[in-house]
């Protein structure tokens, strides 16, 4: 257990919170149900051998915190991981609804295999990480953020086309419900793994390139050069290759080129610069 103040909250707390999940027990010392919450709160940390941080703040001598997370009664405890306020409560609980409380923040074995999964990727172990991600999956095959993480790293690096990996990329991904389906992650994925499966029987990029320079009006082979160059992560050549798909027909394959361009848009969601451009280029372009 530690004492912190609005000096040291963020390294108390909210970065601590990266790497364990940090209690945070609201109090001040006239508070008779504190007194009693205390002590218990403390026996529990050393009972759970680390594996959450306990951290008090006097409530009276820190009222912007207090402020800050809307603390309005005393005790109250809030639960951080990764660095947010995750789940808390109000007054003095008892042992057992105390316990429970605690064991919904902290990390089951499937998830703490998946933290140690993406620790390894920052530091650039992707062996290792792939072995974490299958053990948590095989912790608790319904973790859908573990099979998303093992998906995007089976699909990272591609091509050249590695048909096992596709093969348990797919596999993953397959368990997924229709709210992990709904998610914009998994679809992202989706689409990069059916651009993969495409470039397995695709000619060489050169090649396609070639077949629609000399055949402009040949829409399927814009079609195919604009999924490959999607495999290849090479997200503006691609757009703009779908966008004139579109220009000079909207209904190809069944709307196939916008279709593709919105999943696009999800795969490099992290160069905003580029797809609000390729977004006002498309809405432009539908509404001529």
């Amino acid at each position: 257990m530690i004492e912190s103040d609005d000096s040291s909250f963020e390294r108390d707390v909210l970065d601590a919170s990266r790497t364990q999940p940090v209690l945070v027990d609201f109090w001040a010392p006239w508070c008779a149900p504190c007194r009693a919450l205390g002590p218990l709160l403390e026996r529990l940390e050393s009972d759970y051998g680390g594996r959450f941080r306990l951290v008090k703040v006097d409530s009276d001598a820190n009222p912007e915190l207090s402020a800050r997370y809307r603390v309005r009664s005393i005790p109250t405890v809030i639960a951080f991981v990764d660095g947010e306020a995750s789940d808390s409560f109000v007054g003095a609980l008892p042992e057992g609804p105390l316990r429970a409380f605690i064991d919904r923040t902290i990390p089951g074995p499937a998830e703490r295999e998946r933290r140690r999964a993406l620790a390894l990727l920052g530091a650039g172990d992707r062996t290792a990480a792939t072995v974490a991600l299958r053990a948590a999956i095989a912790l608790q095959p319904e973790l859908a953020a573990a099979r998303l993480d093992l998906a995007d790293v089976l699909l990272e690096g591609m091509p050249p086309v590695d048909d096992a990996r596709l093969a348990e990329a797919s596999a993953t991904l397959e368990p997924l419900g229709p709210a992990g389906r709904g998610d914009e992650r998994h679809r992202a994925l989706g689409t990069r793994l059916e651009a993969l499966r495409a470039a397995v029987d695709a000619a060489p990029l050169d090649v396609l390139r070639a077949r629609a320079a000399e055949q402009p009006d040949d829409l399927e082979a814009k079609y195919a050069l604009a999924q490959r160059l999607v495999a290849e992560r090479a997200y503006p050549e691609a757009l703009e290759r779908l966008l004139e798909i579109i220009a000079r027909d909207r209904r190809f394959g069944d709307d196939a080129a916008r279709r593709l361009m919105l999943s696009v848009f999800e795969l490099a969601a992290a160069d905003a610069p580029l797809v609000s451009a390729y977004r006002r280029r498309l809405s432009a372009l539908l509404n001529r």
